[in-house]
This record gives C-alpha cells, sequence and structure tokens, in this order.
C-alpha cells in the first residue's frame, strides 16, 4: 500500500479508532505492562490545543496537512508522514495551519511495571527478548526525539487498528492486542535513539550554546521559576549580573522579544494549563490569575483573549481545544 493510499485510509477511517476507548486495550512487553489511555482523530481543518500535560505518553501521527508542536519551549514543524511525541508531565500544545490544516490520530499510552495488578479485556502478547527490552529502556528514558518521519509500520498499523475498530471481525480483541503491540514497538523504534538505527532526519536542535544565549536561558529560567510574582527587569538583570540595560538587549537578541513579553507569554502559557486541568474545574478564574501573577482579572482576560484568541472561560467550556472553522 502506498503513502498516499494509507493516508486517505486514515481520512476516511481514522475516527474509527475512537471506539478503542471502550475497549480497554492493554499488552506485555518487555516486562512491562502498556495501558492504552485515550484514542482521537483530529479531521484537517484549522484547529488548535493549549498547553497542557499528560501523565502518559500521547502520540500523534500526521496523516495530511502540516502544523507546529511546541514542547518545553521548543517549536517543532509537523508535515505529513510525521510522529511527534508528548512524554509524561511534557507541557506541549499543537497548532495547526490555517493554510494546509494538519489532520492527526493520537493516541496515548501508560507504561507499568508487568504485574502490577492491571487487566485489559483485549489480547496481551509477552516478549522476553532482551532486544525489546532495551528498545522499550531507551523509549522510556531517553528525552531527545520528540518528532521524527514516520516511514515505517507506523501508520499501516495505525489503519488496520481503525478498521478493525470499524468492523470487528472473529478473533477481534486478539487482533487489536496484536495490533497495539506492534504500534508500541514501531514507535519505539522511530523515536528512540538507539545507535542501531538509521534515522532519515533529525528533529530541529538548539544551536550550540554562546555565552550570550547561556546567559539568557538563566534570565528565562528565572522568568519561568517566578512568573507567579511581581517580576522587575533590574532582578533578571541580577541574576546574570548584568545593567538592565545590557540584560534587556541581550534578551531581545537572542530569545527574539521582550522580558516583559516573555514573562507575559509564560503566564498565559500557565493559565491555559490550569484552566484544561480537570482537577481545577472548580477552581474561580480570578484564582487561576492570581495564580499566574495578573492581580486584575479584567486585565488577565483582555491579555488571555488578545493571546489565545479565547477568553478563558471559553478555553475551559471547549477543554483546551479550539476548531476554528
Amino acid at each position: 500500500m502506498t503513502a498516499d493510499a494509507t493516508a486517505d485510509g486514515l481520512r476516511l477511517s481514522g475516527a474509527a479508532l475512537r471506539r478503542l476507548r471502550a475497549e480497554r486495550v492493554g499488552v506485555r512487553l518487555a516486562g512491562r505492562r502498556i495501558e492504552f489511555v485515550d484514542w482521537g482523530f483530529y479531521a484537517p481543518e484549522p484547529w488548535r490545543n493549549f498547553p497542557h500535560v499528560h501523565s502518559c505518553y500521547e502520540l500523534c501521527y500526521t496523516y495530511a496537512g502540516h502544523g507546529t508542536f511546541r514542547v518545553g519551549g521548543t517549536e517543532h514543524p509537523i508535515g505529513p508522514g510525521e510522529l511527534f511525541l508528548a512524554r509524561p508531565g511534557d507541557v506541549h500544545d499543537i497548532v495547526a495551519s490555517d493554510e494546509d490544516p494538519m489532520g492527526i490520530v493520537f493516541w496515548s499510552w501508560a507504561v507499568l511495571q508487568d504485574g502490577a495488578g492491571t487487566k485489559a479485556a483485549t489480547g496481551s502478547t509477552t516478549d522476553d527478548n532482551h532486544d525489546a527490552a532495551d528498545l522499550m529502556e531507551a523509549f522510556t528514558t531517553g528525552d531527545d526525539r520528540v518528532a521524527m518521519a514516520a516511514d515505517g509500520p507506523v501508520p499501516r498499523i495505525l489503519l488496520l487498528l481503525a478498521r478493525e475498530a470499524a468492523d470487528p471481525g472473529p478473533g477481534s480483541a486478539e487482533m487489536i492486542g496484536s495490533l497495539a503491540s506492534a504500534l508500541v514497538l514501531a514507535a519505539a523504534r522511530t523515536l528512540s535513539d538507539l545507535p542501531s538505527r538509521n534515522l532519515s532526519r533529525h528533529p530541529a536542535r538548539l544551536a550550540p550554546a554562546t555565552p550570550g544565549a547561556s546567559t539568557v536561558t538563566t534570565m528565562i529560567r528565572y522568568l519561568r521559576d517566578n512568573y507567579h510574582r511581581p517580576v522587575r527587569i533590574r532582578e533578571v538583570a541580577a541574576q546574570v549580573h548584568l545593567s538592565e540595560r545590557h540584560a534587556a538587549r541581550l534578551f531581545r537578541e537572542f530569545a527574539g522579544c521582550t522580558v516583559h513579553a516573555y514573562l507575559a507569554r509564560c503566564r498565559l502559557e500557565a493559565a491555559a494549563q490550569l484552566l484544561c486541568d480537570p482537577g481545577h474545574h472548580d477552581t474561580p478564574i480570578a484564582a487561576i490569575a492570581r495564580s499566574c501573577g495578573y492581580l486584575d482579572r479584567r486585565h488577565f482576560t483582555e491579555s488571555f483573549q488578545r493571546h489565545w484568541g479565547l477568553s478563558p472561560a471559553a478555553l475551559r467550556a471547549r477543554g483546551g481545544t479550539k476548531h476554528l472553522l
């Protein structure tokens, strides 16, 4: 099957993957229990979500279009046929291009030690092969690769899973379990930095640090650690033993914006994350604003609307995803 045919197949049947949410899919691999937590599908139309975190691994495959995946403050341009990953605790968000909107299928899994007491309703596999153990170890402990071309079996496995979910046949539970196991291994192969891998290209990396860049990194770290309270430029400059004027100039040169603009972005990203967090569903918006360094709710709401394109209340109501059509 060609890549174009696979993409067309996912465009037509990818939404069926959502049905696997009810299947409690779980597999055993190399001494680990993999519990699939969620499955989803976005059509190729303008959409975005907002900075948020998961307690599990979330993987997305782009079957059409372009967009941007931002994780840990670094932006990764994403195109057709690419697989990208948010690890547990990663603050991340995704934006589909307006001109060529990205369509994705996504799934998430939690990794447990085998024998942790969980039981899935679908089939499982056991694999004591040392290579598989090394692969899963590299995937769960590595933190370098977040986006790679998935020109291997990942899209084809997703298509087979979608078709099985749409039209289950005899032995469907075992089929889904086997395909889910293969999906874990295929994704781990793509995103693990093992010496034996011969990957076609690497995600964008920062240029080697220069003295100015490392100084700005220190300032950025201070802003991210202190966004919840009033911060003045003189405090930031003091962290790197520079004058306010020199610190401000250096920051703008390397970060591409002013200190105050970066601080505002940190606050608004943190606020969006809290508004999307189910654990803060009942927290008043004014309290979230205060926790992110805004003492005036009106100023917070206006800044939030300007930055994200919708109000804090609307973001909370939509669960963090905005479909733009």
